[in-house]
């Protein structure tokens, strides 16, 4: 590793943890805040905006706010709420408070329409950025200090012989470090199960994995839906198991450590599970994983400060609060959408890379990203989210906001 990028500095948040980007975050409560929202933090430096569209009670939703509300990059909070909703602002702004950051909320009911309350909430943007820019401590930072997420999406045969091996190659290097490693979309391991309770640490990790792979099963067939599509198809995929395999080599070769849930941080270093699925008592038919975008999120909520996004067949997306670092397997795609793409790990299928040297470029890019250098989504100012209904228990991460 000494030829890589093993320290930098970062943002010290109140409960330890540390932050690669220090941002405002406006959260809305309900679509009908979405547009004042969206306009308090249109030029504003730094400001992200993510948003939940129901008016009423999820507790999957909540929980996943709060987390965002309470991520290492966040260093502020403005909630914004239109005042019918059950989603109470004020209470995320005192959930924020208690993390030791900075909140303000307001109903654009109380401040007389949309006028008014984008210009508070740029006021209050502007000053709470100034906040954070002028009093969180920076701090080294490491491989160690590091939560990374890896979603999978728009697959191809690259995919699973280069994209996601080559993200498996860096979080050998990540875990082998200290850091933390996740990875989800326990439905695209279906025909798995004995490669995936292989790996498990531990007995009671091979009992989590078995519970979840399970459940996925048995979601994925009343549903009647694989996480298999027409472009997966077209791209050179013809069953989920083939899918499935490719998607696994993205965890890389280490022991899994058990398996969280949405919002929930791995309780430990190593290398771990997501389980983003909902609960079989509170079924609903639908797909577990809408698109690209709702994985993400789940991955951000569980601390990632970076995500990775490995697509053979090309994407555009990004995604607020954490950077996203898109990874392809396909050279051609890379060539085609290189404004977009970040790195191209198809240079393992030419002879250019073995996929250990790989995994350690991919390693320096993420550090460099860590360190301050944009993402190409980011430099792109894609900041796509997508915060769904759904249902899904969290162990202890209940906390009260609502009305």
């Amino acid at each position: 590793m000494s030829d890589l990028q093993t320290s930098w500095t970062g943002y010290l948040r109140a409960d330890g943890r540390k932050g690669v980007r220090n941002l405002v975050l406006v959260i809305y409560t309900v679509e009908c805040a979405q547009h004042v929202a969206h306009a308090i933090a249109t030029d504003e430096e730094d400001t992200h905006v993510i948003g939940f569209p129901g008016c009423y009670d999820n507790a999957y939703a909540i929980r996943l706010m709060l987390a965002l509300a309470r991520h290492p990059n966040v260093g502020a909070v403005l909630a914004v709420g239109l005042g019918c909703e059950y989603i109470q602002p004020e209470k995320i702004a005192d959930v924020v408070r208690a993390s030791g950051r900075s909140a303000e909320w307001f109903f654009i009911q109380q401040q007389g329409g949309t006028t008014r309350s984008v210009n508070l909430g740029k006021q209050l943007v502007a000053r709470m950025r100034e906040q954070i820019r002028a009093e969180t401590t920076r701090v080294p930072m490491t491989l160690a200090d590091l939560t990374v997420g890896c979603e999978c999406g728009g697959s191809d045969g690259t995919s699973g012989l280069a994209g996601n091996p080559s993200v498996g190659a860096f979080f050998d290097l990540l875990v082998d470090a200290g850091g933390r490693a996740i990875f989800e979309e326990t439905v695209e391991m279906i025909g798995l199960r004995e490669h995936l309770l292989a790996r498990a640490a531990s007995a009671e990790a091979r009992q989590q994995l078995a519970d979840a792979y399970d459940k996925a099963e048995r979601y994925c067939k009343s549903v009647r839906q694989w996480s298999v599509s027409p472009g997966n198809f077209a791209g050179g995929l013809t069953t989920i198991e083939e899918k499935s395999l490719g998607a696994f080599a993205k965890s890389g070769s280490r022991a899994i450590q058990g398996v969280i849930r949405v919002a929930e941080a791995p309780r430990g270093p190593g290398l771990w599970v997501l389980d983003s699925v909902p609960d079989e008592h509170f079924m609903q038919f639908g797909y577990t994983n809408p698109n690209d975008t709702e994985g993400i999120m789940d991955l951000i909520s569980a601390g990632s400060q970076i995500v990775l996004f490995v697509t053979g067949r090309g994407s555009v997306i990004g995604s607020p609060i954490a950077p996203l670092i898109k990874v392809t397997g396909n050279s051609a795609t890379y060539r085609a959408m290189e404004e977009d793409m970040d790195f191209d790990a198809g240079r393992v299928l030419t002879g250019e890379l073995t996929m250990a040297q790989a995994g350690r470029e991919l390693a320096g890019l993420v550090a460099r990203v860590a360190a301050g250098e944009p993402s190409k989504p980011e430099r792109l100012n894609h900041r796509e989210y997508f915060i769904m209904y759904k249902h899904q228990n969290t162990p202890a991460l209940e906390a009260g906001c609502r009305a």
